[in-house]
């Protein structure tokens, strides 16, 4: 019971913990930027038109961040740079397109958005490729 109550924690706990953290995250999002991916043709003319870009470069940079970011995430290599491009989509979901309806339709990008900022900030963890190569 004293070791649930504690707020020690190990080296093997947190790095296990940014393990799993990591691979949900990334996991997750690949599902999510999937489905963007395999249908981009028939959203390119619908999609979010960030910034006056235009809404197919929105799609592809949304679609680069989601599936291709978050599959580094996953694998651990470049995390806290990859997470940027996860951040931002996510705060543009969240603040723009959900209109911070943080609890409703906004809700997966808020607990998305929470995940990366974690990850931005502890990194990766050892049980990856840039704690493997000593990043």
């Amino acid at each position: 019971m004293k070791k649930l109550l504690s707020i020690h924690y190990s080296p093997l706990a947190f790095n296990a913990a940014m393990l799993v953290l990591r691979i949900a995250m990334g996991a997750l999002m690949m599902a999510h930027g999937y489905q963007k991916l395999v249908g981009f043709s028939s959203m390119k003319s619908d999609f979010y038109n960030l910034l006056g870009m235009g809404s197919t470069l929105s799609l592809a940079l949304c679609v680069f961040a989601e599936f291709f970011c978050a599959l580094f995430v996953m694998i651990g290599l470049f995390t806290r740079l990859v997470t940027l491009p996860l951040i931002i989509s996510t705060s543009i979901a969240l603040f723009d397109v959900h209109a911070m309806d943080f609890f409703n339709t906004g809700e997966k990008a808020s607990l998305f958005l929470s995940g990366y900022i974690v990850l931005l900030l502890l990194g990766p963890g050892r049980a990856s490729v840039d704690g493997i190569a000593g990043k």
